[in-house]
């Protein structure tokens, strides 16, 4: 595995791709961070460190708005132009699949198709506001039109799991928030939650990407 990071221009400021690149790749995912925080977070984080490992290059795009130290996210017709922009400046040879957390994920399934992408992969899909489940955001996610997977935190206010439908494919982390952070006498522990993310993840990619390899692929 190797480790790169370049800035590259959008139509609304520069973006930053940090690519955590498999020494044989066989996928590409393409992940986009919330609007409360960054490519640190710990499911992205868990996610770059180990898929390389089984062959699936990572790439965190970095926002225009966080690049240069803002603290709120604009809207999210502006976080798709950004997001769309900075993955048109990869050079993809393998299958795709976009993805994100939170805000992150909103976009990826409102532009996976856009993207040419294969699959999309939701982590902690913001299904509606805290505490408004009134204000559901299930036909976003419906839209995207792609083999789909939310990955979703047991105990996450803004969608917890029994809210979805039974249609939706979905993991779930035991105990864990919007943040997959879980409580220190949970269920498991954090790492153990972070490893259930990615080994969930790992085996739906293998299913959609490697087990299809007539999907969908895209040059940059």
């Amino acid at each position: 595995m190797t480790l790169s990071e370049r800035v590259v221009d959008t139509p609304h400021g520069p973006a930053r791709l940090v690519t955590n690149r498999a020494t044989r790749p066989v996928g590409t995912l393409v992940l986009g961070h919330g609007a409360g925080g960054g490519i640190d977070g710990r499911d992205l984080e868990a996610l770059a460190t180990h898929l390389p490992r089984h062959g699936f290059t990572v790439v965190r795009v970095e926002q225009p708005w966080k690049v240069v130290g803002k603290k709120i996210a604009p809207a999210g017709r502006i976080l798709d132009e950004g997001f769309v922009a900075a993955s048109d400046k990869l050079r993809v040879r393998t299958p795709l699949v976009v993805g994100g957390r939170s805000a992150g994920a909103r976009s990826a399934v409102r532009v996976g198709r856009r993207l040419g992408a294969a699959a999309c992969l939701a982590l902690a899909f913001p299904l509606h506001p805290p505490g408004k489940p009134e204000r559901s955001r299930l036909e976003e996610l419906r839209e995207a039109r792609l083999p789909t997977l939310v990955v979703q935190g047991e105990r996450d206010p803004m969608g917890r799991p029994e809210e979805f439908p039974d249609d939706v494919e979905m993991a779930v982390v035991p105990d864990a928030d919007h943040g997959f952070k879980v409580p220190a006498r949970g269920a498991v522990d954090q790492a153990e939650a972070m490893d259930l993310l990615v080994q969930c993840t790992l085996e739906w990619l293998v299913r959609e990407v490697t087990g299809n390899q007539t999907g969908n692929q895209r040059r940059g």
